[in-house]
């Protein structure tokens, strides 16, 4: 860890990205979530309810109730009162799709009560043409390198970004390519478990698990954990019900894509692929803060490859970091092998060269937020 942490990111500045995620996208979200389906008066009146809070009061508790297990202090009593830009972003955000869930009933006995409020945004990105686009193209049965950049380039793929005013169309490249010790990693040691840590469902999920099947069916992993969260959180987060839609969407494609999608099922069947949705990828924590059940799983992998902006926020903390800053340092609380692949959609930015920095500020755009330049970092 660097000697100095830098300050934590928050959204009290109306010039801010972070400022702009609830005051120009949570409102877009929120209205789709409200009419998607046909929910009754009292949800969206909820859902109203927690938008006007979180843009212009102060933070309030959940029903204790509806927290089940997962206890209050993790939520932070102690920024109940406070208006929301004055909490960490991180904090902040998570709580604010926790509440979300609060809104819709999800975790109330009843109708309601498990219903993902953002299935028909997935399973419409899911049966899109576009997906059949991307399957089509496994026929070409792509190499390594094509295997990960587009399990890399999949995260652009997220819903909740897609609504924001920050999204670019083009692809700028990669920023920090730390693609040849990924394949030393994989390649050049012997097979061991491999974790993966899921970011969001459909079209980036789909690369991911094509992926995995190379891992296992050429023997360059003897398991593969694909760690989900257990239940909806950001939009698009991949959950056990995605996975097996994404499973059920290869297995019905024609070509190749089948034939993938056949070898993860019984992948799954035998335990070469196990699935774990661990209630920590639903807190607000950072990942040295990881509980001593889920830290052990971690530090028995032989490489864990982490996916998308969420997951590098709470690698290596959601601060202002000089984007120079050591990625190793800052993740050497990790107790595995680690890769990180990742879109730039949020202002955390580390582990690059002052010539790329210095080129990047230079063109005038805001190049940490429009998802088109891309990471792998690689620590040993």
């Amino acid at each position: 860890m660097t000697e100095m942490l830098a300050p934590e990111i928050d959204s009290s500045d109306p010039s801010s990205f972070p400022w702009s995620v609830f005051h120009d996208r949570h409102p877009v979200l929120v209205e789709r979530v409200a009419t998607a389906v046909p929910r009754p008066a009292s949800q969206r009146a909820a859902l109203d309810e927690l938008l006007a809070e979180s843009t212009t009061g102060t933070i309030t508790a959940p029903d204790v109730d509806a927290l089940r297990h997962e206890p209050w202090p993790w939520w932070r009593p102690e920024y109940r009162g406070l208006p929301w830009g004055e909490t960490p972003f991180l904090w902040a955000e998570s709580y604010f799709y926790r509440r979300i869930l609060d809104a819709v009933d999800y975790f109330v006995p009843g109708p309601w009560r498990g219903i993902d409020p953002y299935a028909p945004t997935k399973s419409g990105e899911l049966a899109g043409a576009a997906v059949d686009d991307e399957l089509a193209a496994l026929d070409q049965e792509p190499g390594w390198d094509a295997l990960v950049l587009s399990s890399l380039w999949g995260n652009r793929a997220d819903l909740s970004f897609q609504a924001g005013p920050t999204a670019g169309q083009e692809t700028g490249g990669l920023i920090a390519d730390d693609r040849e010790q990924l394949r030393a990693l994989v390649h050049d040691r012997p097979a061991g478990e491999v974790h993966l840590i899921a970011d969001n469902s459909g079209r980036e999920l789909l690369p991911d698990l094509v992926l995995i099947d190379h891992l296992l069916a050429a023997g360059l992993a003897t398991a593969v954990v694909l760690h989900v969260k257990p239940h909806p959180h950001y939009v698009s987060d991949a959950t056990t019900a995605d996975v097996l839609a994404a499973l059920t969407r290869l297995c019905t494609a024609p070509g190749r894509a089948a034939a993938v999608g056949e070898r993860l099922d019984g992948a799954l069947r035998d335990g070469r692929l196990e699935i774990d949705a661990h209630e920590f990828f639903c807190g607000p924590l950072t990942y040295p803060a990881l509980p001593t059940d889920l830290r052990s799983r971690f530090a028995a992998a032989s490489l864990t490859i982490s996916k998308g902006d969420l997951n590098y926020r709470r690698l290596v903390g959601d601060r202002h970091w000089h984007p120079t800053a050591s990625f190793a340092e800052l993740t050497e609380h990790f107790p595995s092998p680690l890769a990180a692949l990742r879109t730039l959609k949020c202002d955390v930015a580390v582990g690059l060269t002052e010539e790329i920095v210095t080129h990047l500020d230079a063109t005038g755009k805001p190049w940490r937020l429009t998802g088109e330049h891309a990471v792998i970092h690689v620590r040993p």
